[in-house]
């Protein structure tokens, strides 16, 4: 199913989710980055999606974007003038060649089936540099998922303004998935429209992520953040 937040609501995003509002995390990611890998100094990311974390990590890497929305691509360009930017699938993106480091930010959530989250593994693999370090995070985890209702409210220029209702829960709690709901209501000057978006996102265990990146060829481990996230730290060998 095309989700709207993606392609005809992207020109939206930079009310419901600016840069500033990834600063915090970003900060967290280098640290953990630096700490893993103090020489890198190139990185693709992979689900790139507006170029909020990008716009933070430009200050200590050299980016390129991957992203398969063209939409959400166009978006980061405003912000990221300076990135390299490309359409492409994290499961099966060939970019012929490697870089320090590979970075997925929660997009990785779209990853539903196990076949999906290996193939993203594989090509967070093929583009790491020997030596190299990917990073993951997924928003939550089999173990820790709890069902949640959240408000956002943005507020821009020229009577744009907006106001999203986030519903997220798990109807099937056998599978390796969960539904996150969006109601958006857009105004634009005088005029308000609404917008419904369904959104399927993967729910996998901590020691399932664990297994099949040291399968794909990772030496793997776990970090909390400070949202309580997993963050996952791929360390391919030399």
């Amino acid at each position: 199913m095309p989700l709207k937040l993606y392609q005809e609501l992207a020109v939206w995003w930079p009310l419901w989710s600016p840069p500033e509002d990834y600063a915090e995390e970003a900060t967290f990611f280098a640290q953990v980055l630096k700490e893993a890998a103090p020489e890198a100094r190139t990185m693709v990311e992979f689900g790139s999606g507006g170029g909020s974390n990008a716009f933070h990590l430009k200050a200590h890497y050299a980016p390129t974007l991957v992203d398969i929305s063209p939409d959400m691509l166009a978006v980061s360009r405003a912000i990221n003038p300076d990135c390299e930017h490309l359409v492409g699938d994290m499961r099966s993106a060939r970019l012929g060649r490697q870089f320090d480091l590979v970075f997925i930010h929660d997009a990785i959530d779209y990853m539903t089936t196990e076949a999906d989250l290996r193939q993203a593994f594989e090509t967070a693999f093929v583009h790491c540099q020997p030596g190299g370090v990917a990073l993951f995070v997924p928003d939550h985890m089999r173990e820790t998922f709890e069902a949640t209702t959240e408000h956002f409210a943005g507020d821009g220029e020229n009577g744009r303004a907006m106001r999203v209702l986030e519903w997220q829960y798990d109807p099937d709690t056998s599978d390796s998935t969960y539904l996150v709901h969006y109601a958006f209501l857009l105004r634009e000057g005088d005029e308000v429209s609404f917008e419904h978006d369904t959104h399927l996102y993967g729910l996998f265990a901590r020691a399932d992520w664990l297994g099949w990146l040291s399968e794909a060829g990772f030496k793997a481990r776990s970090v909390i953040d400070q949202f309580g996230r997993d963050v996952f730290v791929g360390m391919k060998p030399e």
